[in-house]
C-alpha cells in the first residue's frame, strides 16, 4: 500500500474543488453534477499514476457503488461500498441514483467538496480536506483479527472528526471487514 498511498497523498494536494455548475430546475439552486467530480480529481489521480474505476453491484432497491483507486504499481484501494435507494423502480430512478451514488462515493472517497457557494468565494483560498480518506479505509481493509480493526476503526473515526461523509465511508468499511473476518 505505499505506492499508492503516496501517490494519493500527492494527487489530494492538487485535487480541485467540485464545481456548482448545474442548475436543479425545481429547486433553482447550483450544484456540482457528476462529471464536475470528477473533473476536480481526475487529472491529479492520473498525473500521479492513479486510475479512477467505480464499480456498481445488484441491488434490488437501488444501486450500489464503489469507488477504488489502482496504481500503477498494481496497488489497489478499494473505498467501500455505498448504497442508494432507487426513488422508483424504472430506469431514470435507478439512473438518478447510480449517479448521485457515483458522485457521492467519489467525494467519500477523495475527500473533495462542492465549491464554496458564498459570493465570496471567487476571492477566498480552496480549504483543503485535512486527511485523505483512502488511508484510512486501507487501514481498516488490513486488519487480520477483530481486534486489529477496532484499534483501525476508532482511530479512523477520531481522524474523521465532524466529517459525515467520511465517518458514513468508514462505517462501511468495517462492516465489510467485519464481515469477512
Amino acid at each position: 500500500m505505499k505506492n499508492i498511498a503516496t501517490a494519493l497523498v500527492k494527487a489530494q494536494k492538487a485535487f480541485g474543488p467540485a464545481l456548482k455548475t448545474s442548475t436543479n430546475p425545481h429547486f433553482k439552486s447550483r450544484y456540482a453534477d457528476l462529471s464536475a467530480c470528477v473533473e476536480a480529481v481526475i487529472g491529479a489521480l492520473n498525473d500521479n499514476g492513479i486510475a479512477l474505476i467505480q464499480k456498481s453491484y445488484d441491488c434490488e432497491n437501488g444501486v450500489m457503488v464503489e469507488t477504488m483507486f489502482v496504481h500503477e504499481s498494481g496497488e489497489m484501494l478499494e473505498c467501500g461500498i455505498l448504497h442508494f435507494p432507487a426513488s422508483k423502480a424504472d430506469p431514470q430512478g435507478h439512473m438518478s441514483a447510480l449517479t448521485y451514488a457515483r458522485r457521492g462515493s467519489l467525494m467519500a472517497a477523495c475527500g473533495i467538496a462542492p465549491e464554496d457557494d458564498d459570493g465570496n468565494a471567487a476571492s477566498k483560498k480552496v480549504e483543503k480536506p485535512t486527511f485523505l480518506i483512502a488511508p484510512l479505509i486501507a487501514s481498516i481493509d488490513a486488519a487480520t483479527t477483530e481486534d486489529e480493526l477496532k484499534v483501525a476503526y476508532f482511530e479512523a473515526i477520531k481522524v474523521a472528526g465532524h466529517d459525515a461523509a467520511a465517518k458514513n465511508a468508514i462505517i462501511v468499511a468495517k462492516d465489510l471487514k467485519k464481515a469477512s473476518l
